[in-house]
C-alpha cells in the first residue's frame, strides 16, 4: 500500500496515473490518501479517484491556458514576455516596465551581422568572416553565477539571428510578430533585403557547396606574376576546412618564397567586389560599349547595373564572367569574358569596349593576427565592432579615473585586472582624426585592438596618425 497526502500532489494526468496503477496492481499494491476519502483497492475508491484527477487535470489545463492567453494578450501590446534575452538588448532597469532596451557593444554586432550576410548572402561565409572578426554570442550570468554563451557563431544561430523580427521592433508570437514597445536596431531596407536573400537561399536547390563551386570555376584562370597557376587546396585544423589559393609550384613541397598562398574566402569575396565595382563604373562613365548608343543607354546601365549585384550575391556568378587573372606584388590584372558579358548586358559581344574587359587593380596583403587579409580595388568602410567597443570602454575607463575613481576602484568594478585597464585607457587619449576613422569604420584594415597595444601610441597626434595610416 502506498499513502499519499493528496492526490493531486502526484500527477494531474489521467493518462499518466493510469499507467502509474497498471503498475502498481501488477506489483499488488494499491493507493490510500490521507486527506482524500478513496483506496484504489475498492471500486467506489477508484471511480472517487478518477473524478478527483479529472478535475485536477482540468484545472491544470484551464490554468495552462490562461497563461497562453496571457502571454498572447502581452505580446500583442509588444511586451517582452521573459526568457533568453535576444543579443543587443537588455531588460529595462525598472522591473516594472516589460520592454527591452539597447545594449550599444551589442547592437553594433547585430548591425555587423546582418550588413555581412546583405552582401555576402550565405551564411557559411558570414558565419567564416564573423568568426574572424571576433563576433560573439550574447554571455548570460544565471542567478547562480554561472555563465553561458560569448561563442563563436553556428550558422543556425546566425539563420535565427537574421530572422528575429525584434530587431526590427516587433515582438514575435509563434508564426506572428506584432510592434514592440522597444526601439528597433536595423532599418525596415536592410530587414527586407536580408529577408529576401534567406528566402532566395532557401528555394536553391541542394547541391555542392558554393565555394568548392566557385572555386572550381576560378581553376585555371588565375596566376602569380611567374605565370604559374593558382590551384586551390585546403588543410584542416581543428575540425575545420581552410581553403586557400596556392601558387602550384608550392604543393609540390616547393619553398619558394615569392609563391602564393591566399585565404581563398577573402580572394573570392575581393574579386566579386572588384568586378562589380569595375561594372558600375563602365554603366557610371558610359564605357560600357566602344559606341554608346545613346538611346538605350538607360536601359544598358540597369542591366550593368543588374549584373553587379548578381556577382555580388552569386558566389558563382564572377567565374563565368572572369577569363584571366594575374597576381602581382602590389597589383592585379583581370581579363574578362566577352561572351558571357555580352550576353549579361543583351548586347553583341563585338560591341563592348576595351577598357571594359580589363580590369587593372592595387593589391594589398597585410597580415592582422594569423590572418592574411586582401586588400584589392576600394576599400568599402567596415565599422570593426571589437575596435569601437575597445574605445567606448577607453573612454568609460578615463572618465572615472578623471572623476577621481582609483585605478583599483575601476578594475574592481569592471572586473578586470590593473594591467589591462592601464594599457587599453590609453586608446581614450588617440588623436581625434584616429578616433573618428575608427568609428566611421574607415582605418586601415589591419589596425586592431593589438596593434595598438603592441606598436604603442606616440603621445604626439600627428606621429600617431602617421604611424597608424589616418590622413
Amino acid at each position: 500500500m502506498v499513502v499519499v497526502y493528496k492526490i493531486d500532489r502526484l500527477t494531474r494526468s489521467l493518462a499518466d496515473f493510469g499507467r502509474l496503477v497498471e503498475k502498481l496492481d501488477a506489483k499488488g499494491c494499491s493507493f490510500v490518501s490521507v486527506t482524500q476519502a478513496f483506496n484504489t483497492a475498492t471500486s467506489m475508491g477508484r471511480l472517487t479517484l478518477n473524478v478527483l484527477l479529472s478535475f485536477a487535470q482540468f484545472e491544470r489545463e484551464v490554468t495552462a491556458e490562461r497563461i497562453r492567453d496571457k502571454i498572447a494578450a502581452s505580446k500583442k501590446k509588444g511586451l517582452w514576455m521573459g526568457g533568453s534575452l535576444p543579443l543587443g538588448y537588455d531588460r529595462h532597469p525598472d522591473p516594472q516596465r516589460r520592454e527591452l532596451v539597447v545594449h550599444p557593444a551589442e547592437a553594433a554586432v547585430i548591425a555587423t551581422l546582418f550588413r555581412l550576410y546583405a552582401n555576402l548572402g550565405i551564411l557559411r561565409l558570414v558565419e567564416m568572416e564573423a568568426a574572424r572578426l571576433g563576433l560573439r554570442s550574447k554571455v548570460e550570468v544565471s542567478a547562480t553565477g554561472r555563465t553561458r554563451g560569448g561563442s563563436l557563431f553556428t550558422r543556425g544561430q546566425l539563420h535565427y539571428l537574421l530572422t528575429n523580427p525584434v530587431y526590427i521592433g516587433r515582438i514575435r508570437h509563434n508564426d506572428l510578430s506584432y510592434p514592440g514597445q522597444h526601439p528597433a536596431i536595423i532599418d525596415a531596407a536592410l530587414w527586407g533585403s536580408v529577408q529576401a536573400k534567406l528566402l532566395a537561399a532557401k528555394a536553391r536547390p541542394r547541391g555542392k557547396s558554393s565555394t568548392a563551386t566557385e572555386a572550381r570555376m576560378l581553376t585555371g584562370k588565375l596566376r602569380d606574376e611567374t605565370g604559374d597557376p593558382l590551384t586551390p587546396t585546403h588543410t584542416q585544423r581543428r575540425g575545420r576546412r581552410f581553403a586557400y589559393y596556392v601558387s602550384h609550384r608550392l604543393i609540390s613541397g616547393g619553398t619558394d618564397p615569392a609563391g602564393w598562398r591566399l585565404p581563398a574566402e577573402g580572394l573570392e569575396v575581393s574579386l566579386r567586389q572588384i568586378v562589380a565595382g569595375h561594372l558600375r563604373k563602365a554603366a557610371e562613365g558610359q564605357f560600357l560599349l566602344t559606341r554608346p548608343e545613346a538611346g538605350g543607354a538607360a536601359a544598358l546601365a540597369e542591366r550593368a547595373s543588374t549584373t553587379a549585384h548578381q556577382v555580388e550575391t552569386d558566389p558563382g556568378a564572377v567565374g563565368k564572367i572572369i577569363a584571366a587573372g594575374t597576381l602581382a606584388k602590389g597589383h592585379l590584372t583581370l581579363k574578362l569574358d566577352p561572351v558571357a558579358i555580352a550576353t549579361a548586358l543583351d548586347v553583341p559581344a563585338d560591341a563592348l569596349s576595351d577598357r571594359l574587359l580589363t580590369i587593372a587593380s592595387p593589391l594589398d596583403l597585410r597580415r592582422r593576427g594569423v590572418e592574411t587579409r586582401i586588400i584589392a580595388g576600394e576599400m568599402i568602410p567596415a565599422p570593426d565592432p571589437i575596435l569601437q567597443r575597445t574605445l567606448a570602454e577607453a573612454h568609460l575607463w578615463a572618465g572615472l579615473i578623471r572623476s577621481g575613481t582609483s585605478l583599483i576602484d575601476v578594475a574592481r568594478k569592471t572586473g578586470q585586472s590593473e594591467p589591462y585597464i592601464r594599457n587599453r585607457v590609453a586608446l581614450a587619449f588617440l588623436a581625434p582624426k584616429i578616433q573618428a576613422a575608427i568609428l566611421d569604420g574607415k582605418q586601415q584594415p589591419d589596425l586592431s585592438v593589438a596593434k595598438l597595444l603592441r606598436d604603442g601610441i606616440p603621445t604626439d597626434w600627428a606621429e600617431q596618425e602617421k604611424l597608424f595610416g589616418v590622413a
